[in-house]
């Protein structure tokens, strides 16, 4: 139990910097969505940052995970593996970066964005920092420095949401002159209208930017290396983790690739694809509650697993984690999902909660890719990384053709269930191959149980329409408590008893 404690309080930890930088980050889709009227303005956003999130994986190439590793093997080398993964990845960022900020006239043509090259540019950039300090920041997590991993990361959020808040209101609103007159030259200087969701990006890159400044301290010691065992040594173990990151990223980023190419004209009324796009990108990060739970655990998970990898319990540990970790994300479900209107007023201006309907299938989603991230410890801590390659391929070769089938005739639904499909399709495959190799007595009774008595509870509440919104919430939130409540009197026995003599009702 004192080894699920430590997982538990370093989750929590990195849990609470993520949750607590994404509710910073949050005052970014009502602010994007008020701001930008017509849903079709962010469709470029929306898939260009879809983009960002494969040249990420193609940026680090699995040096992160192959640092975890090596480091945790080799203690006495950690500095030979962090000045070798940062070399390499840094000379990939400056020769990919360079060639896309060539390219950019020809890469927003492509993409059918034209006169958009300059934010080619500003992600290009954006994603060069962010790889280079992906390596420090791996470093501060295997060094046991949550706490300052955390302040960092939350620095940049906060630097982000300010500069959004300073382009696209303060300095627009200067420049209409509504206020500060005096200031009006200085306000159209900085805002120009024609850049609109431009300033996006530019507010990214400049945070991004302070990432180096921040993480100072962490590329201490560094030198510029290149030594071919040692690259060799880390690149077999981590090319198998860049095709797996790959065709993670195409099964979770080809909906937003897809869907504005595949939607019929006149699909949606009176919107055109441009929009359904920025509708459903926008309604994606309502997802993020589960997304940020999933990866406050892998922040966490990823240094603990691999420091108890040769203890004899190890499958026990994965399987009690399992258990916990499917309970929190099922509540966190069934929280959302049943409040997502009341979520989506507050969060979303009015022409973009057309596509609230797709975030409660999102939501499981995710928690089914949760469910895989914490399977897949098997094939890390027995370097069969292959299979992670021939399960999360399978995924995204799932996740396209299923967008390509879907698409046409649901519009972004399709999109949804197509993840959803995936996801679930890649933990079978995972638990099955994982019993075969690694066996871990996982509670797979008590998952689908907690699973499926969530799902039938989402469904039949979204029979039940209340057009009063505290009416609504107060009858949500007590079916909530219901299903939280019977969860804590199916687990008692595994509570601790401390803990559960503070429950009165369970006695």
């Amino acid at each position: 139990m004192s080894v699920l404690k430590k997982l538990a309080s370093e989750t929590a930890l990195y849990g609470v910097s993520s949750i607590l930088g994404r509710v910073i980050y949050w005052f970014l889709v009502p602010l994007h969505t008020y701001v930008f009227l017509r849903p079709g303005e962010l469709s470029s956003n929306t898939e260009l940052y879809s983009w960002v999130a494969l040249f990420n994986v193609v940026y680090t190439f699995g040096m992160e995970t192959a640092f975890f590793r090596f480091a945790n093997r080799s203690p006495q080398h950690r500095q030979d593996y962090f000045n070798q993964a940062l070399t390499a990845i840094a000379l990939v960022s400056i020769v990919f970066s360079g060639a896309l900020i060539v390219l950019a006239p020809q890469i927003s043509e492509a993409l059918d964005y034209p006169g958009e090259s300059s934010n080619i540019i500003y992600l290009a950039l954006i994603v060069a920092i962010d790889a280079i300090v992906a390596i420090p920041f791996a470093r501060l997590r295997l060094e046991k420095k949550a706490k300052q991993f955390v302040k960092i990361k939350i620095i940049n959020i906060i630097i982000n949401v300010l500069l959004n808040v300073f382009f696209l209101l303060i300095c627009r609103d200067i420049a209409l002159g509504k206020y500060l007159p005096s200031l009006q030259w200085l306000g159209a200087f900085l805002y120009r209208p024609a850049i609109g969701p431009g300033y996006i990006f530019i507010a990214n890159l400049i945070a991004n930017a302070c990432f180096l400044f921040l993480l100072r301290d962490t590329f201490k010691g560094f030198k510029i290396t290149w030594k071919g065992p040692l690259f060799n040594e880390m690149w077999v173990y981590a090319y198998p983790i860049l095709i797996l990151g790959l065709a993670g990223t195409v099964n979770q980023m080809a909906d937003r690739w897809f869907l504005r190419h595949l939607l019929p004209a006149g699909f949606y009324p009176n919107l055109t694809s441009e929009d359904a796009l920025g509708i459903y990108g926008s309604c994606y990060k309502l997802s993020v509650f589960m997304s940020l739970a999933v990866q406050s655990f892998k922040y966490a998970a990823d240094p603990f697993f691999f420091s108890q990898a040769e203890d004899k319990n190890a499958p026990n540990l994965l399987a009690s984690v399992m258990k916990w970790f499917v309970i929190v994300c099922v509540v966190l479900w069934v929280g959302v999902s049943l409040n997502v209107d009341i979520i989506g007023h507050y969060m979303l201006s009015k022409a973009y909660r057309v596509g609230l309907s797709v975030v409660p299938i999102l939501l499981l989603a995710n928690l089914f890719l949760g469910i895989y991230y914490n399977l897949a410890f098997w094939f890390k801590l027995t370097d069969k990384t292959q299979f992670g390659t021939l399960i999360t391929t399978v995924g995204a070769i799932l996740t396209v053709v299923l967008n390509i089938l879907l698409i046409p005739t649901m519009g972004y639904m399709g999109c949804a269930w197509a993840f959803l499909a995936s996801s679930v399709v890649m933990c079978g495959m995972c638990y099955w191959l994982g019993e075969k190799y690694y066996p871990v007595p996982y509670q797979l009774g008590s998952a689908l149980g907690y699973i499926g008595s969530a799902a039938v509870l989402v469904y039949l509440s979204s029979w039940i329409t209340i057009s009063n919104v505290w009416v609504s919430f107060a009858y949500h939130l007590a079916l909530c408590l219901v299903y939280f409540l019977g969860i804590l009197v199916v687990e008692r026995d595994s509570i601790p008893l401390k803990i559960r003599r503070k429950i009165k009702i369970l006695g």
